[in-house]
C-alpha cells in the first residue's frame, strides 16, 4: 500500500485532506503531521520522518501565511517557506518520494489584465510571496519529481478564512467596506483536496508548475456579496479602494491565473467558486 505524508495537517488543506482520507484507505495510508509532531524548520527531525515512514508522496500545506506580519517576521517566513521546503525536497530525493508542494498566487505582482500561465514571470511585492517563490525554486531545483501547485484565496470550513471571518462579521455589523479593485479566484481547500488526490491517482505523471483554483476570476467585494447571499445575511456591503483599506503587505491587484495546464495533463476540472462556496456556507452555517 502506497504511503502519503500530509506535512501541515492542522491547516485548512491538511484537514480537508483528512477529511476525504477514509474515501483512500484501501489505497493509501496517510501519515498526518502537524508543528507539533515535525517542525519542517528542522532538517534532521525531516530526515528522521523520512527514514521511519519511507513515504511515497509528501504533501507538503504546511507554510507561513500570516501575510502581513511577514513584512516583520521576514526570519521566520522563509525559515518554513523557504528553508523547510529545501529540507523536504532534499529527503525526498533520498527516499525516492514525490514532492507535491502547495504554492500562491502571492508569487505575481498582480500587474496584468491577463491570466497568469505557470510559465509566466514571478516578481513577488512582499515578503510572504518572495518565501513563497523560494521554496517553489528549492523544490524544483532538488528534487526533479515534484508537483507545484500554485493556489489562491484559499477558504474552507477549518481554520481562519475569508469567509469564516465575514460569517463572524456580518452576525456582528449592520454595515462593512469590502476592497473592490482587487481581482483573483476564490478556492474552496476541499476542491484542492480532491484535485491532489487525482493528481496521486494518475499513473504516469507530469512534474512542475501547475496552477488550481476556482473559476472565474473576482472581487473581494463580489466574493462577500455571494457569502452575504448565501448565509441570507442583510449586512450592507460598500466597495473600498486598495488605498482606502492599506496593509502593511501590498496585495496583487489582479493575480488571476491559467487553469489549462492541469485540465490538460491531469484532466483536473475546476468548479465554479459560486458552487463551491454555497456549498461552504451551508456547512459553515449549520454548524
Amino acid at each position: 500500500m502506497k504511503k502519503i505524508a500530509v506535512i501541515g495537517s492542522n491547516g485548512q488543506l491538511g484537514n480537508c485532506i483528512r477529511k476525504i482520507a477514509t474515501d483512500f484507505e484501501n489505497s493509501y495510508e496517510f501519515i498526518f503531521t502537524d508543528s507539533q509532531t515535525l517542525n519542517i524548520t528542522d532538517e534532521d527531525q525531516i530526515n528522521d520522518f523520512f527514514y521511519d515512514n519511507k513515504p511515497d508522496y509528501c504533501i507538503n500545506a504546511s507554510a507561513y501565511t500570516a501575510v502581513d506580519l511577514a513584512e516583520k517576521e521576514i526570519d521566520k517566513a522563509f525559515a518554513v517557506n523557504a528553508d523547510g521546503v529545501g529540507y523536504l525536497a532534499q529527503a525526498c530525493v533520498d527516499h525516492k518520494t514525490i514532492l507535491i508542494h502547495i504554492s500562491t498566487d502571492y508569487v505575481f505582482d498582480g500587474d496584468t489584465n491577463l491570466s497568469y500561465s505557470e510559465d509566466d514571470f514571478t516578481n513577488p511585492t512582499g515578503i510572504y510571496g518572495e518565501s513563497k517563490r523560494k521554496g517553489e525554486e528549492l523544490a524544483l531545483e532538488i528534487n526533479p519529481k515534484t508537483i507545484i501547485l500554485r493556489t489562491s484565496w484559499l477558504y474552507s470550513e477549518f481554520n481562519k478564512n475569508f469567509v469564516k471571518t465575514m460569517l463572524n462579521l456580518f452576525s456582528q455589523k449592520d454595515e462593512l467596506g469590502i476592497v473592490a479593485d482587487q481581482f483573483g479566484q476564490p478556492t474552496n481547500a476541499n476542491d484542492l483536496a480532491e484535485a491532489i488526490m487525482d493528481i496521486i491517482q494518475t499513473p504516469n505523471k507530469t512534474f512542475g508548475i501547475f496552477h488550481f483554483s476556482n473559476y472565474p476570476e473576482t472581487t473581494w467585494f463580489e466574493f462577500a456579496k455571494k457569502i452575504a447571499e448565501f448565509s441570507n445575511s442583510s449586512v450592507k456591503l460598500n466597495p473600498l479602494t486598495t488605498e482606502q483599506y492599506p496593509t502593511p503587505a501590498k496585495r496583487p491587484a489582479r493575480s488571476t491565473m491559467s487553469l489549462d495546464k492541469i485540465e490538460e495533463i491531469y484532466k483536473v476540472e475546476a468548479k465554479h467558486w459560486e458552487n463551491s462556496l454555497e456549498e461552504s456556507v451551508k456547512i459553515l452555517t449549520q454548524q
